[in-house]
């Protein structure tokens, strides 16, 4: 039976590879892992680019949550939260279990070629899930779909004969054994095991019966072979059978009939950042560009009697207040004005420059020419682009308008120009508060998978200065996890004891500071916070950033002294206090990737480097990945070996249609440990003056006329 099953998707394999033309419009199915792929099998097909899926799946004795991002075109990655019940034998009870995939499509599928991707699942987790493989999948016409594949690892097996690559290496014939002792500490890459042991072959059908149902059969590499070896799962047949449902082309669900003897259940829902999920932008349109007669475009002044300059500036006040731009400072000349401003309402710099540009060539006289704009940001001058003004009035409603005017626009840096400013009253408040709900959840606790503190808070910022400012934050838990749970740690329990903060459900002062920005020199930047600067730490952060207007490298270098709060989060501190200190360099990538490397000492006194990488799109996404490595030992670590997490930026602008900065940030850690733990400070420079600069307004220009 096996064997006869082999052949035939051997020979699907085959006719694929002369196939008809792709169908490109039929997007891939999700597994119950929550890959692309059939029911449990991977499949050589890959997610549009910036994909992202959410998949709950399983059967009942394994249970998956998977985040699925399709990195770049060809690269993607998932990491999966699983729950397994009886996996050690029938009176172990349930693990919980955290593990990273990636996947790579190396092989466009053509008209005689399939899609073929290259994968490792759980590569970086504890390996219970550990299997690598290569998949080919090609559509014939608009409603078949054949996938073939060779797996290894958990994917080699049902029916496993000797590795081929051990033609090439006989070192690829035997597979590393994974007993519990390698199970229990994961978080680490086993690269001795790739592409080693046993392989076994897989594949599938996938059939559109209707526009949203389609039929899966499946025969399946995986033997389940640790389960049965414990006696709780005995799969009767490596033959898979599935239904996939999809109303809608963000929601996908899919019942199979597993091994013979047990039913399996997954539900997807996928977004792409890409794609906007509201009809149509809710703000009012700009302004028209106001286009100058030809007769008075040369004059070289303007009458002062009819219009003082305390007059237009007031005006240019008042108008660009409408579009949420705040000035604090104006200089004209007979040819030339110069605005001091802070953006509140856009979330680009550069659909701000646009409304203000548009503004501007309605209130100027005639006879100033030329438009120079200096965004503020935390109340110092990040940047300064200057625009002729003949330049917009040309290349509005032209083909190609972004591209042309962005590189006729001169950009420079900002310090030290204050001769000739005046500086302007706006109705910008020194004070302001805000109050309402909140709620931060928490993941991955053994005990409490998922659970989140709700409750109430308050917060408020006072401006002394425009750059020099004190800010708190005050809440008051409704809802939260009751358990106290010990920290365990070989190092100091700089995280690892934060469920005994706040346990009392009194109002807490979560931040409590002052910070002062200032322009050192040009290309520098400078920060100094001190205060309750987080809920776990109290003290002093000192930052110094260079990061030149023209360059995609910035490096900077932070100092911080800290010392440990007390549990009832208010005013006294512990014991505990260390020097903390990283030296960070970061680059834009291009393209909306984003790397940066900070290298120093971590809040447990370890030494080490993070590394993270960071993707943003043009519309206010951001989704990026970090690891840390230290001198701490994966032993000392505990659970996960060391720090690493994912995170993601949604902006509210997106959800909503309308204009606004705000955002909702959240990350996923595997799991939070002493190890790798940095400060948490508010207004970090670099993500405070970047997104003034070109090479970050580059990529999101295309809004300047929007």
């Amino acid at each position: 039976m096996r064997l006869k099953t082999t052949t035939i998707l051997a020979g699907a394999a085959t006719l694929a590879a002369a196939g008809l033309q792709a169908q490109s419009d039929w997007r891939p199915s999700y597994t119950l892992y929550g890959d692309p792929g059939l029911i449990e099998m991977p499949s050589g097909a890959s997610d549009p680019d910036g994909q992202f899926s959410l998949t709950f799946g399983g059967f009942d004795l394994q249970q998956r949550g998977t985040l699925s991002f399709q990195i770049t075109d060809r690269l993607g990655g998932s990491f999966r939260y699983s729950r397994l019940d009886e996996f050690s034998g029938p009176e172990s009870g349930a693990t919980y279990d955290r593990s990273f995939d990636v996947r790579f499509r190396f092989l466009d599928e053509g008209r005689y070629t399939p899609a073929m991707t290259v994968g490792l699942r759980d590569f970086l987790g504890t390996g219970r899930y550990s299997g690598e493989y290569i998949a080919a999948t090609k559509t014939f016409g608009p409603d078949l779909r054949v996938t073939a594949g060779l797996g290894w690892g958990r994917l080699g097996t049902e029916g496993g004969f000797d590795n081929p690559l051990g033609v090439i290496d006989d070192r690829f014939e035997d597979r590393p054994r994974q007993d519990d002792a390698f199970f229990e500490e994961g978080g680490t890459v086993s690269t001795e095991a790739f592409f080693r042991g046993d392989a076994a072959v897989f594949g599938g059908i996938e059939y559109r019966l209707t526009e949203e149902l389609t039929g899966v059969v499946e025969y399946s590499s995986d033997a389940y072979a640790r389960e049965s070896q414990a006696g709780t799962y005995d799969p009767e047949s490596p033959l898979n059978f599935g239904l996939t449902y999809q109303p809608r082309e963000n929601y996908i669900l899919q019942a199979a009939y597993l091994n013979g003897n047990t039913l399996g259940l997954s539900a997807t829902f996928t977004v792409n950042p890409n794609d906007r999920p509201t009809y149509g932008r809710r703000d009012p349109a700009p302004v028209p560009v106001a286009v100058r007669a030809a007769e008075v475009r040369a004059a070289q002044t303007w009458d002062r009697g009819r219009l003082p300059e305390a007059t237009l500036r007031q005006l240019i006040v008042d108008t660009l207040d409408t579009e949420g731009q705040s000035v604090s400072a104006v200089e004209l000349t007979d040819r030339q004005v110069r605005i001091r401003y802070t953006n509140t309402k856009y979330r680009t710099e550069a659909q701000a420059m646009g409304r203000i540009t548009r503004i501007l060539t309605q209130a100027l006289p005639p006879s100033i020419e030329l438009i120079t704009l200096e965004p503020v940001r935390a109340g110092i001058p990040t940047s300064s682009a200057t625009f002729r003004r003949s330049d917009i009035e040309e290349l509005e409603n032209t083909v190609g308008a972004s591209q042309r005017l962005f590189e006729r626009t001169q950009f420079s840096d900002a310090a030290n120009t204050d001769a000739g400013l005046v500086d302007v009253q706006n109705d910008r408040p020194r004070f302001d508060y805000g109050i309402g709900p909140y709620i931060t959840p928490r993941y991955f606790d053994p005990d409490q998978p998922i659970s989140a503190s709700i409750g109430l808070q308050f917060s408020a910022d006072y401006y002394i200065q425009p750059n020099l400012v004190v800010s708190g934050l005050v809440r008051q838990e409704v809802v939260g996890p009751e358990d106290e749970a010990s920290s365990g740690s070989a190092l100091p329990p700089v995280r690892t004891n934060a469920d005994l903060y706040g346990r009392d459900r009194n109002p807490t002062i979560n931040r409590l500071q002052v910070a002062h920005y200032g322009r050192p020199a040009e290309n520098l930047y400078s920060r100094v916070t001190v205060g309750y600067l987080e809920r776990m730490f109290g003290g002093l952060s000192s930052e110094l950033l260079w990061k030149p207007v023209d360059s995609r490298l910035a490096l900077g270098a932070e100092v911080n002294y800290a010392r440990q709060r007390d549990f009832d989060v208010l005013f006294d501190f512990q014991d505990y206090d260390v020097w903390t200190g990283h030296a960070s360099a970061y680059y834009d990538l291009g393209n909306g990737f984003h790397a940066q490397l900070d290298a120093g000492r971590y809040l447990a006194g370890d030494w080490g480097a993070t590394i993270s990488l960071d993707r943003e799109f043009a519309n206010g996404w951001k989704v990026g990945a970090f690891v840390t490595r230290t001198d701490v030992s994966y032993e000392d670590f505990g659970e996960g070996s060391f720090d690493k997490g994912l995170r993601i930026t949604i902006p509210t602008d997106w959800t909503i249609g309308t204009a606004t900065r705000q955002e909702y940030s959240s990350t996923l850690r595997s799991l939070q440990r002493d190890g790798g733990a940095r400060l948490s400070v508010d207004g970090r420079l670099y993500d405070v003056i970047r997104d003034s600069h070109p090479s970050e307004m580059q990529e999101t220009w295309g809004r300047f006329w929007r």
